[in-house]
C-alpha cells in the first residue's frame, strides 16, 4: 500500500527545527499511521493543532505513547528525558484568552531543548502590568509576543526593549478585530523598529523563528 505522505525525517539535520505534523484535516488514520511509523523508528515527534476529538479517537496504544496538552492542542510523541537549556527569552501574552498559543509555542520550544517563560496578561489596557516587569523584558534577547484585538502590544514592546519582537496577532475579538485581521494589520503596519511577524494564531512559527535567533 503506498502511503499518501512522506515526511521529512531530515529536517531537524537540515534545518536546524523538526519537522512536526500539522494534525488539522489530517484524518485518524493518517495520524496513528505517522505515530507509528514514529515509534518503529525510534523517533519523537511533535504534533499541533491535535484536538481533543481527534485525540480520543486515537488507538489507546498510541494515546499511551503521547504528552497530549488540550489547551495548546499539542502532544509529544515518545517525550525524551532531556536536559533544557534555560533562555532570557520570553513569550508575553496581552490577555488570558492568548494562553493557548503561547503554549504552542512553548511546548514546541521545550519539544525542541530550550526552556521560554511565559508572562501572561501584559495587556497595554493596564500599562503597569508592562512596565513593572520592564526589566525582564529588556533583559530578553527576543520576546514572542502573542495578542488579539487590536495588537497593540507588539509596537509597545518594540518601542520598550532592545531584542527582536516576534509578533503572533491572534484570533482574538469581534467586529473589526475578528479572525485577528486587526492585530496582523498591526503588526506589519507597526512604526516600532525590529518587530517581526508571523500569521495568525502561528505559535509553532514563532518558536522555530525564535530557535533559529537564538542558534
Amino acid at each position: 500500500m503506498t502511503s499518501d505522505y512522506e515526511f521529512d525525517w531530515q529536517r531537524a539535520s537540515r534545518t536546524g527545527v523538526a519537522e512536526a505534523v500539522l494534525c488539522g484535516h489530517k484524518s485518524t488514520a493518517q495520524i496513528e499511521d505517522i505515530a507509528r511509523q514514529a515509534i518503529e523508528r525510534a523517533q519523537s515527534l511533535l504534533f499541533t493543532r491535535l484536538e481533543e476529538s481527534q485525540f480520543a479517537q486515537l488507538s489507546s496504544d498510541t494515546q499511551s505513547e503521547l504528552n497530549y496538552d488540550p489547551i495548546s492542542q499539542t502532544a509529544i510523541l515518545s517525550e525524551q528525558k532531556r536536559t533544557l537549556v534555560s533562555s532570557k527569552a520570553l513569550i508575553v501574552t496581552a490577555g488570558t484568552s492568548d494562553m493557548p498559543v503561547a503554549l504552542e509555542a512553548q511546548r514546541t520550544l521545550q519539544f525542541n531543548g530550550v526552556q521560554v517563560d511565559i508572562i501572561a496578561d501584559c495587556g497595554v489596557a493596564g500599562l503597569w502590568r508592562i512596565t513593572e516587569k520592564l526589566e525582564q523584558l529588556q533583559s530578553a534577547p527576543a520576546i514572542i509576543a502573542v495578542a488579539g484585538m487590536e495588537g497593540a502590544l507588539f509596537p509597545v514592546l518594540g518601542g520598550l526593549v532592545p531584542g527582536i519582537v516576534i509578533a503572533v496577532p491572534r484570533a482574538v475579538g469581534y467586529g473589526v478585530a475578528a479572525d485577528g485581521k486587526a492585530a496582523l494589520s498591526s503588526a506589519l503596519a507597526s512604526c516600532s523598529p525590529g518587530v517581526v511577524t508571523v500569521n495568525v494564531d502561528n505559535g509553532f512559527g514563532a518558536a522555530c523563528a525564535l530557535l533559529k535567533i537564538l542558534r
